[in-house]
């Protein structure tokens, strides 16, 4: 995605707008990385950080708080798999339309709201996973 097409925030996760062309490179580049995540997949923070071998889950999460409004933010989530605070209705909507594997939650979970399941939704980045849906870690 371009940067002018960026600064049209389908569902911001926060209130602060660029105007195009602001951003930095490092959020450019987490922002790529998140745009090749496939519907119903998912990377943590650490693994996007991971994946562009600089920065980490805090740096990532803070590219996605300010400039994340118009890539598929919900597909970048905790290692723990607990929805992002704040946003879970919105993100809990995005999974069951897209079909990502979640984890139902406990009895004396706060809100009953389910998890996601790490396990069968994390992608690793492999081309054939976007494709196939077939290479979650384990």
């Amino acid at each position: 995605m371009r940067h002018e097409e960026r600064d049209k925030p389908d569902t911001p996760v926060s209130g602060r707008r660029e105007e195009p062309g602001e951003l930095p490179p490092y959020a450019e580049r987490v922002l790529e990385v998140v745009e090749l995540v496939p519907p119903g997949r998912v990377m943590t923070y650490g693994d996007v950080a991971e994946w562009l071998g600089e920065g980490g889950p805090r740096q990532v999460g803070r590219v996605l708080a300010l400039y994340g409004g118009a890539v598929p933010w919900w597909r970048v989530v905790r290692a723990d798999g607990v929805l992002l605070a704040g946003h879970e209705l919105r993100a809990l909507d995005h999974y069951r339309e897209e079909g990502t594997p979640l984890r139902e939650a406990a009895r004396d979970a706060d809100g009953h709201l389910p998890r996601l399941d790490l396990r069968r939704a994390r992608w690793d980045g492999g081309a054939a996973d976007a494709d196939t849906g077939d290479g979650a870690h384990t």
